[in-house]
């Protein structure tokens, strides 16, 4: 019997279909400091490819791109397409899963998943990636941590996690778990780089209403939730978000065996 077609959780389906505006409002980027370890580590550059899994609006793919490399980006909602094309210019896109890559083997010669992989069905994401890359290629996957050392971060937090539901997160590390059971891949290595994102409180609200289970919600309760998340914010015109990004790294084992 044929493993059951892999299909997109309801929330990202539907909240990123909602959430785009939010979602170019509010998100961050990522550090330079990042990018630039991503760059050396992957060995991007020009006549390189590079596969991005659940590429979103294009945050990462945007600060990759000045590397020369060329990013194939697999984005399977159609409205985060829509803002990939606009701004990610002559980037490659397909409307697709990562479970199921419509990519050639040994086509690329990295991938990155930056606020994604644990979206993923995490076992036939890799296998799909050992398919399509080439031996000793790298996968960096990338999640911009809020740093809940900052009292006011955390109760932040705290407002959001209640309508979290079933919606996966990277914080579970449970998506770590296929990298324990792969024999093609090693075991991700994490270095962590301190960012801090200045931007605007309506920004900070918006980030918030970015995310794919608040985006679902009825237009009276993200009212509710941007009411609380204002009341928790520091006063000012500006306001200090502080992260820690987080990048792993895993390698392609030359004698990788593809399930």
């Amino acid at each position: 019997m044929s493993p059951e077609r892999p299909r997109v959780h309801p929330s990202a389906a539907v909240g990123f279909e909602l959430a785009v505006p939010d979602y170019e409002l509010g998100r961050p980027g990522f550090p330079d400091t990042a990018v630039r370890f991503l760059v050396d580590r992957l060995r991007l550059g020009p006549g390189r490819v590079c596969v991005e899994l659940g590429p979103g609006t294009g945050k990462l793919s945007q600060l990759l791109v000045p590397s020369g490399v060329r990013i194939v980006g697999i984005e399977p909602v159609d409205a985060m397409r829509r803002a990939f094309a606009r701004n990610v210019p002559g980037g490659d896109l397909v409307g697709a899963v990562a479970e199921e890559l419509p990519l050639r083997d040994g086509v690329a010669d990295a991938a990155v998943a930056a606020q994604a992989f644990h979206w993923f069905d995490g076992l036939r994401s890799l296998a799909e990636l050992a398919r399509v890359l080439r031996p000793r290629s790298v996968l960096g996957l990338v999640w911009n941590i809020r740093d809940e050392d900052t009292p006011w971060v955390r109760a932040m937090t705290d407002v959001i996690e209640p309508y979290r539901g079933s919606t996966p997160s990277h914080r579970s590390m449970r998506w770590h778990a296929a990298f324990e059971t792969s024999d093609a891949w090693s075991a991700p290595e994490r270095t962590s780089f301190a960012y801090v994102h200045r931007t605007t409180p309506d920004r900070v609200v918006a980030r918030v209403l970015s995310i794919s289970f608040i985006a679902m919600l009825t237009d009276d309760e993200r009212a509710a939730v941007a009411g609380r998340v204002r009341e928790i914010l520091p006063t000012g015109d500006e306001v200090d978000v502080p992260y820690v990004t987080g990048v792993w790294l895993s390698e392609l084992r030359s004698s990788a065996t593809i399930a």
